[in-house]
């Protein structure tokens, strides 16, 4: 997850090299757009179905299950979310160093595994260990929330470059989205899919987190939380 840039502030942008490589290489969706601002209620939608009412960045919060790991966890499938400056495996901290809980949608579902909520340095380096789904988080400085366009794009090709390479013959999927663009009323945000199972191209539908929800869920067989319900799973960009 990306932080508070719109569509066009990234794709083509000089800022973003990385970004626009995976971008050709993937489906890129011209319209793309988030839920509402600010940041937790988008990655709610994203995690749940639902901004469970939030209008805010408020911490602590707690909802009730269920939730993408909760149904992935059902389906005897497994999750984990990385984040970047978490000083603890299921720290329910609000802040540490640049890690914010805001940007971390699993820590406000107290009845999810605390295990399952890991510092990056947890990240598998053989990529054999993945869960079935996993979120990464960068810190708050690296994911363009409080840092340059230019650190972010620079943090994802050292950090996650392998892991693309190592996809394209294991029939892996990266998907790179952005909680919100930075305060615009469209909230036209990029969304980008990268894997060897994905046709390249840009793509014009008009997608929400609902509709990207909608469709890891149906990879796995799970049900549809929330608003995912009534949203059409993304079945354009596979070859």
């Amino acid at each position: 997850m990306e932080e508070n840039h719109g569509y066009g502030d990234i794709i083509g942008s000089p800022q973003a090299p990385y970004i626009n490589r995976l971008a050709l290489a993937g489906a890129s969706f011209t319209h793309a757009h988030a839920i509402s601002h600010p940041s937790l209620p988008n990655y709610l939608a994203l995690f749940c179905g639902s901004t469970q009412g939030v209008t805010d960045d408020s911490c602590p919060l707690s909802f009730r299950l269920p939730d993408l790991q909760s149904e992935l966890l059902a389906a005897k499938l497994t999750f984990v979310g990385y984040s970047e400056d978490l000083p603890a495996i299921g720290s329910e901290v609000c802040f540490s160093g640049y890690y914010a809980r805001k940007h971390v949608p699993w820590a406000y579902f107290p009845n999810d595994p605390p295990a399952n909520n890991r510092p990056f340095t947890d990240f598998p380096r053989n990529f054999e260990n993945l869960p079935t789904v996993s979120w990464v988080i960068p810190n708050q400085v690296n994911d363009m929330h409080s840092g340059p366009i230019e650190q972010a794009d620079r943090w994802l090709q050292r950090n996650l470059s392998r892991y693309v390479t190592w996809a394209q013959t294991n029939n892996s999927l990266l998907i790179i989205d952005w909680d919100e663009d930075n305060g615009g009323l469209t909230n036209h945000v990029p969304t980008i899919f990268v894997g060897p199972m994905v046709k390249s191209g840009r793509y014009f539908e008009k997608i929400d987190h609902y509709n990207v929800l909608r469709t890891i869920e149906d990879m796995y067989g799970l049900s549809h939380l929330g608003h995912s319900a009534a949203a059409n799973p993304i079945i354009d960009v596979w070859q």
